[in-house]
């Protein structure tokens, strides 16, 4: 049995490749976990809704629904089950779709059924985390996928940089947010940027986020940064 676990953990594993999965079976049978298979989409999201599955392990390229679309529908029912995608697929890109469709880890082939392992321990451990595809504040909604932004069913129109530091501040809606953060995880490290850049963009945020719509949602605590409304505004 797995360490720090009471009772037996059931894991899904979706893979078209027999063999492989078979091989991921006993690799995690061999760590203490209980383990069925689909090997396409379509049995694999009808099993993950309806099998009390404690973790999915999810890969990529299926027949029938792709992984990607596995892992879109099960969260836009608001299913968190953890989910783990495991893919020969190893472009930067690919691994930032999936985690924005909703995943909560990315593993690529070959792995180590030791790592496998530990990294389903480590997504047991913080448990059904909500991880919605499209991050919302009220009637505010982006979209990490398909980089839409919308107010109600109004599209906005926002640059990369708006756009990154929008989704920053939604990730963390209703919390303050320094503008030393923001500088961090928005501007890159070769940037010249200084924590004015952030007063100016916080300033083209509202025009398009609130102005035009009546709306206060991008708030300023002189001294503390920038708080994100969970309501909206």
């Amino acid at each position: 049995m797995p360490q720090g676990q009471t009772r037996t953990v059931r894991v899904l594993v979706v893979e078209d490749e027999r063999r492989l999965a078979g091989a991921v079976q006993r690799g995690l049978q061999a760590e203490g976990f209980a383990v069925d298979l689909a090997f396409d989409g379509d049995d694999g999201l009808h099993l993950a809704r309806e099998g009390a599955y404690d973790a999915v392990v999810l890969d990529l390229m299926l027949p029938g629904l792709s992984g990607y679309q596995v892992c879109e529908r099960l969260r836009a029912e608001e299913n968190w089950i953890p989910v783990l995608i495991l893919s020969a697929k190893d472009g930067e890109y690919d691994l930032a779709d999936g985690l924005d469709l909703g995943a909560d880890d990315y593993l690529t082939k070959p792995f180590s059924y030791v790592v496998l392992a530990a990294r389903l321990r480590a997504l047991l451990r913080r448990g059904a985390v909500p991880r919605p595809a499209v991050l919302r504040a009220g009637d505010l909604s982006l979209d990490p996928a398909s980089r839409i932004v919308r107010r109600g069913e109004t599209d906005i129109d926002l640059t990369a940089r708006e756009f990154a530091m929008l989704e920053y501040l939604i990730r963390r809606a209703g919390q303050v947010v320094p503008k030393s953060e923001l500088l961090d995880h928005v501007w890159d490290t070769s940037d010249t940027a200084d924590l004015n850049v952030v007063e100016v963009y916080a300033g083209y945020l509202r025009r398009k986020i609130d102005v035009p719509f009546g709306r206060a949602a991008l708030q300023t605590l002189r001294g503390a940064g920038y708080r994100l409304a969970a309501d909206g505004g």
